[in-house]
C-alpha cells in the first residue's frame, strides 16, 4: 500500500494547484470538486475543505431550500458513513450552490469523487430522506427527496465533468 501524499503534494492528491482556494464565481463550473484549502495543525493534522459545487454560481441554476436541505442529509450521512476516520463536518452554501465538505487526512480527489458517486447513488435508491425527523431535524417536514433524486440524476451524469472548475 502506498502512503498517502501530503497536503503541499496538491498534484499528487490529485488536484490542479492552480484551481485551489478561492476563484472567481462568475468563472466557476458545476457540478464540479475543488480544494478550497489545506490546513496543517499543530500536531501534524491536515484538514482539507473541499467545495462540492452543484449549481453554476450567478446563473440563476440554484438549489431550492428543500433540495439542498435533503442533499445536505443525504451528503452527511454518506460521507460519514463511507468516510468514517476523516469526516468532519459538511455546510451549505448560503448562495445555493453546493455545500463544503470537510475531512481530516483525507484530501485525495479520487478517494473524494469516488464517495460523492457512492452517495449520489444512494440518493437515487432512496425512499427516504436520513435524519428527516423531528428528533434529529430541526426543520424535518422541510425537504424534497424527489427534488433530490433529479439533482442526484443530474450530477451524476456529468460525472466526467467533476474536475472540469473553471
Amino acid at each position: 500500500m502506498s502512503a498517502k501524499p501530503v497536503a503541499s503534494d496538491l498534484e499528487g492528491l490529485g488536484w490542479n494547484p492552480a484551481m485551489v482556494g478561492e476563484l472567481d464565481h462568475r468563472v466557476l463550473k458545476a457540478p464540479s470538486i475543488k480544494l478550497r484549502g489545506a490546513r496543517t495543525g499543530a500536531a501534524g493534522d491536515i484538514v482539507y475543505c473541499v467545495d462540492l459545487r452543484l449549481r453554476r454560481p450567478n446563473a440563476d441554476e440554484y438549489l431550492t431550500i428543500s433540495e439542498a436541505h435533503s442533499l445536505e442529509h443525504f451528503l452527511l450521512e454518506g460521507f460519514r458513513r463511507l468516510l468514517p476516520q476523516s469526516f468532519v463536518g459538511l455546510g451549505v452554501m448560503g448562495c445555493q450552490t453546493g455545500f463544503y465538505l470537510t475531512l481530516l487526512g483525507e484530501g485525495r480527489r479520487q478517494v473524494i469523487e469516488d464517495a460523492l458517486d457512492a452517495v449520489l447513488h444512494g440518493v437515487l435508491a432512496a425512499s427516504a430522506v436520513p435524519y428527516a425527523n423531528a428528533t434529529q431535524c430541526g426543520h424535518w417536514r422541510n425537504h424534497d427527496l424527489a427534488g433530490a433524486q433529479a439533482v442526484a440524476r443530474e450530477v451524476l451524469a456529468q460525472r466526467t465533468q467533476w474536475r472540469n472548475v473553471a
